[in-house]
């Protein structure tokens, strides 16, 4: 087991990683002392929520479940009310806490209501997605999508601790657990030259699921990320490096109904802005092949994404980041190192966007 602490403009919070973390959860509950805590999760992690639940009752503390559909199409205004409702009937108060139990669906929807009931109560995250663990659980950032963008309507809401239990990935599909190499890779790609290295060395690893270096990867990814959110937790500058392969990445997944899984998509994504970078000379061609290389390896993308390139490149424009119509792109420059705000002209990035969807 490893602990963080994060800075947050609003106090600091645990990160605990390990395995069989039900203590550890109890006692970090039992530290905030709250009035009573509401449990949203979703269909696919019920089971294990229901653990969290028994483990909060043995400190005597009052809980209630609510269980949303699994499923990226959960982060909408619609199960934000429902969300709003249940802790409108459990009575929760600005002493109570929500905790989410679940992936980035859960997380991003009980966080923003976290952060709306009562003008705002205390969060905690039980991530148990790989995912999650390294990338939505941390940061504070909590949403849901609009009808044609991702992660449009949403607030800044810190977690008061977070609580990765590597246990609950034993329960993931393969497609689920592959899917979080996607922003494994991209901390890797756009930051971190050692974490590139080490997912190399330890593809098998990885695959078989070893709790050993899953828990050096997450550490890994989290660190990464709070060092990025310190300097940047409003997200106006620096953050935007945790950005990369999420420009077209996010627009394939708004361009399909959100059909395309979230990894999936910023594999994608990834692939896209290096062969920009190339066609730009910000990056060499072994940059492109090392990034395919150890996509692949983790099954990243499987195939093409089936989607119209027209509505991928028009989803593009609406990228929620874009200042006065211009998208600024986060580019690879060399394996652990990326830059933000690159200008690309429209015709390159139609051209590769239409290459990479045929």
């Amino acid at each position: 087991m490893v602990r963080l602490i994060l800075d947050s403009s609003t106090g600091s919070y645990p990160v605990v990683i390990g395995s069989n973390l039900h203590r550890e959860l109890r006692n970090a509950i039992t530290r905030l002392d709250p009035t009573g805590a509401a449990i949203v999760t979703d269909t696919n992690v019920r089971p294990w929520a229901l653990k969290v639940a028994k483990a909060i009752k043995r400190a005597g503390l009052k809980t209630s479940l609510l269980v949303l559909p699994a499923g990226e199409r959960s982060k909408s205004l619609a199960q934000l009310e429902r969300v709003l409702t249940f802790l409108e009937r459990q009575k929760v108060d600005r002493g109570g806490c929500v905790i989410a139990v679940g992936g980035g669906t859960v997380g991003d929807v009980a966080g923003l209501a976290a952060a709306m009931w009562q003008r705002g109560v205390r969060l905690v995250a039980v991530p148990t997605t790989l995912l999650a663990m390294v990338d939505s659980s941390i940061g504070g950032k909590a949403g849901v999508n609009g009808r044609r963008s991702k992660n449009a309507i949403g607030a800044f809401w810190q977690p008061s601790a977070v609580i990765s239990d590597l246990a609950a990935i034993e329960t993931l599909p393969p497609a689920s657990y592959r899917d979080a190499f996607a922003e494994v890779v991209k901390y890797a790609v756009a930051m971190d030259r050692g974490l590139f290295d080490l997912l190399q060395r330890n593809t098998p690893r990885l695959a078989d699921r070893d709790p050993a270096m899953l828990e050096r990867i997450v550490f890994r990814c989290v660190a990464a990320k709070a060092l990025v959110v310190a300097k940047d937790e409003r997200d106006r500058g620096p953050r935007a490096i945790l950005n990369y392969g999420h420009t077209a990445g996010h627009a394939l997944e708004a361009a399909t109904g959100f059909r395309v899984s979230h990894g999936r998509a910023v594999a994608f994504g990834m692939r896209v802005a290096a062969r920009i970078a190339v066609a730009m000379d910000l990056c060499s061609k072994r940059l492109v092949e090392s990034q395919d290389e150890l996509l692949a390896s983790f099954g990243l993308p499987d195939r093409p994404p089936s989607a119209d390139a027209k509505k991928v490149l028009a989803a593009i424009a609406l990228d929620k980041k874009a200042r006065r119509g211009r998208v600024a792109w986060v580019m690879p420059r060399r394996i652990g190192h990326a830059e933000p705000g690159h200008a690309v002209p429209g015709a390159l990035v139609r051209r590769v966007v239409t290459r990479s969807l045929a």
